[in-house]
C-alpha cells in the first residue's frame, strides 16, 4: 500500500505535492492546537492554578489562561481555511517558538514548574517538551517555505524565470 501511495504521490505536479505536504502539516497543527486547547479548558482550573505556579507567569495567569488556548483554537481555525492558511502558520510557527522560548526560561530559571500543556503533553518532561516544540517548529517552517504565496519561493521562482 506505502508503495502504491508513493507513487501516485511521485506523479502529481510538484505544485500538488507541496499542497499535499502544507496541507499534513496545516492538519498536524490543527490536531495539536485543538487536542491542547480542549484539554486545557476541559481541566480550566488546574490549568489555571499550574499557570499562576510559573515565577513567568504568576501576575498574568488569569489572562493566560484565556488567552493561550483561544489564541490555539484561532491558529486552528486559520490552518483550517485556505484563505488564511499561510497566516496560520506563521502563527503556528510564532506561537511555538514562544512557547519553546517559555520553556528554556523554565528550565534555566526555575526548580521546578508542572507543565500546564494538559492531556497527554503533560507527562513529558521539559527537555521531551522542547524537542517536541523544535520538531513543530520544523514542521512549520516547512510549510511555510513550501506555500506558494512565500517570498522565498517567489524569489527562487523568479530566478528560475530569469535564467
Amino acid at each position: 500500500m506505502s508503495g502504491i501511495l508513493t507513487h501516485l504521490y511521485n506523479r502529481k505536479p510538484l505544485r500538488m505535492r507541496r499542497a499535499i505536504l502544507i496541507d499534513i502539516i496545516a492538519a498536524l497543527f490543527i490536531v495539536l492546537f485543538t487536542y491542547a486547547a480542549v484539554s486545557k479548558l476541559i481541566d480550566f482550573q488546574k490549568f489555571r492554578v499550574q499557570l499562576g505556579q510559573s515565577p513567568l507567569l504568576t501576575a498574568f495567569a488569569g489572562p493566560v489562561a484565556w488567552i493561550v488556548p483561544s489564541v490555539e483554537i484561532l491558529i486552528a481555525v486559520l490552518l483550517a481555511t485556505e484563505r488564511f492558511k499561510l497566516l496560520g502558520l506563521y502563527a503556528s510557527f510564532s506561537l511555538m517558538t514562544m512557547f519553546s522560548a517559555y520553556i528554556i526560561l523554565i528550565t534555566q530559571f526555575s526548580i521546578y514548574i508542572p507543565c500546564s500543556c494538559g492531556g497527554i503533553l503533560e507527562h513529558l518532561t521539559w527537555n521531551q517538551h522542547l524537542l517536541f516544540n523544535i520538531c513543530f517548529l520544523f514542521f512549520a517552517l516547512a510549510g511555510l517555505l513550501l506555500h506558494s504565496n512565500n517570498p522565498i519561493i517567489q524569489s527562487a521562482k523568479t530566478r528560475e524565470i530569469v535564467t
